[in-house]
């Protein structure tokens, strides 16, 4: 899709400055996956300095892997702020369902202010409609293809944002467009931190996309660079370095070749 190869054109012209108000485990891992794919990482959470960093900033990445209360305030806080300047939000809801919580945590923040996408496995979201998905740690432990896109559409239509429901297929919907994302590759699932690299890839095209376009595009890329590292490194450790490497490699020949995305 020519929009894909479009937008990843447009965000390393544009180079975005993508704040982020993450988790411990993967603040280096993002940062560096944002550096390598062409957009500026800034991983800010102190409330008193939301607003001015919110100023500069083109997209907001929330992601609520490791909460205590003052992370909760920054992240309300931030949610709104990025609201009453018009700035584009991506919301990780990393393990919920797993505690009351995180699940309370992130539907706060869904209605805290205008969350443009929101980017979850299939039991986080399904836990945040209230629904039985089992969700163990940050993982999901259950996936349910057929069930998924049926996930993506009616956390859309409940939530009112764009929803993408990863796992072997990515689903991407905004209530009135469906997209399958088929790029990814399994080792995925061995290196932590590789979801929250997905959301904060979605902040990066969030600057330059529609929110649709922004989720779909992000995880095609991530896909992609997934089985051109694994090529390489079949082995978890050196897979997650090449990961890096082929976020920066990748061009829009490559994504012309390889991108698997169906409107469905």
């Amino acid at each position: 899709m020519k929009w894909v190869v479009d937008a990843l054109e447009n965000l390393r012209k544009k180079r975005p400055l993508v704040q982020n108000i993450t988790n411990f485990v993967v603040m280096n891992t993002t940062a560096n996956a944002l550096l390598a794919v062409g957009a500026s990482p800034v991983m800010a959470h102190a409330v008193d300095e939301l607003e001015d960093m919110l100023k500069l900033a083109d997209a907001l990445v929330v992601n609520i892997g490791t909460l205590d209360e003052h992370w909760i305030r920054s992240m309300e806080e931030a949610v709104r702020v990025a609201a009453s300047m018009g700035k584009p939000v991506v919301l990780d809801p990393v393990g919920a369902g797993a505690t009351r919580l995180r699940t309370k945590t992130a539907l706060r923040l869904l209605e805290a202010g205008r969350i443009s996408v929101l980017r979850g496995n299939f039991g986080e979201v399904s836990a945040l409609l209230g629904g039985h998905g089992v969700t163990r740690g940050v993982d999901s432990t259950v996936y349910d293809g057929e069930r998924a896109r049926e996930l993506a559409e009616r956390a859309s239509r409940e939530f009112g944002t764009a929803v993408a429901v990863t796992g072997p297929v990515d689903y991407v919907s905004d209530s009135r467009e469906t997209y399958a994302v088929e790029n990814g590759h399994p080792m995925l699932g061995r290196v932590t931190g590789t979801g929250c690299i997905a959301t904060a890839l979605i902040g990066a095209f969030l600057a330059v996309e529609t929110p649709l376009k922004a989720a779909v595009g992000a995880l095609a890329v991530f896909g992609i660079a997934a089985e051109k590292a694994f090529e390489e490194a079949p082995y978890p450790g050196s897979f997650h370095t090449k990961l890096y490497d082929w976020l920066y490699k990748i061009d829009s020949s490559i994504l012309e070749r390889y991108v698997r995305v169906r409107r469905l």
